[in-house]
């Protein structure tokens, strides 16, 4: 007798073993750079704060044209007259930038005599402006 005998059945069914593997695979992949990306773009509503003063939260513009004239906050400053200026923009504010704006044609001479005279009043931070090129 086949008592011993297995019946063989043709299985009908699909093995998503593998296709479940790759999948949990690339949710995992998306769930770390998911946060990379985003990141940037994160929207944070800020609280306002109505300030009397809006030299607290703007940088000192510094203008120096090809000819040397130093231009402080828009307004011409003689080159004697540098350190005091700077002095009382600073001993207000000490922990703000200075932008320098230079002209292209200008010495570099002349940036560095600006930027030791601003040493000496207690500038801490610099910063050259310069337009930006798409290329």
């Amino acid at each position: 007798m086949n008592l011993n005998r297995k019946r063989k059945r043709i299985i009908s069914e699909i093995n998503i073993t593998p296709f479940t593997d790759v999948v949990l695979v690339l949710l995992i992949i998306f769930m770390i750079t998911t946060p990379m990306l985003m990141q940037p773009g994160v929207k944070v509503n800020l609280p306002r704060v109505q300030s009397l003063n809006n030299e607290l939260t703007s940088n000192i513009e510094v203008l120096i044209s090809k000819n040397g004239y130093i231009y402080i906050n828009g307004r011409q400053v003689d080159n004697a007259d540098v350190e005091n200026v700077m002095y009382n923009l600073i001993s207000t504010h000490p922990d703000q930038a200075v932008i320098i704006k230079g002209d292209k044609a200008v010495r570099y001479n002349h940036i560095m005599q600006f930027m030791d005279k601003a040493k000496k009043v207690g500038v801490t931070k610099f910063a050259l402006a310069v337009d930006n090129i798409k290329i």
